[in-house]
């Protein structure tokens, strides 16, 4: 099993670093051309595979820039929960057939 492993993984990190390098925009490409990128990764597949991940794309921290706001063109909205969303309350309210509908289910049972 572990002869496997020891196959797979490099293998799987090299799949990995090659379709990230050629799924990159140029411009978040860094210290090399995008084709040299993919090169190194093909030729040397452990080595270039790490040096894409580590040096070769421009990466942000994960949570960069998010404080849970989104903005949807010209405003920004901040997500609410839909028990604390009026819109959402109110299109529950807007077709009372439903609650008809499940209250004549519950007399007929």
């Amino acid at each position: 099993m572990l002869r496997v492993l020891m196959f797979l993984i490099p293998l799987a990190l090299s799949v990995y670093a090659f379709i990230d390098c050629i799924s990159t925009k140029d411009d978040e490409v860094r210290h090399m051309p995008k084709p040299l990128w993919a090169i190194l990764v093909l030729v040397f597949p452990l080595v270039g595979s790490i040096s894409w991940i580590i040096a070769g794309k421009k990466r942000s921290p994960a949570a960069e820039g998010w404080s849970g706001v989104r903005s949807g063109g010209s405003r920004s909205q901040q997500w609410v929960a839909p028990d604390d969303n009026p819109d959402f309350l109110k299109s529950l309210d807007e077709d009372p057939d439903n609650d008809d509908k499940d209250d004549r289910k519950r007399d007929e049972t």
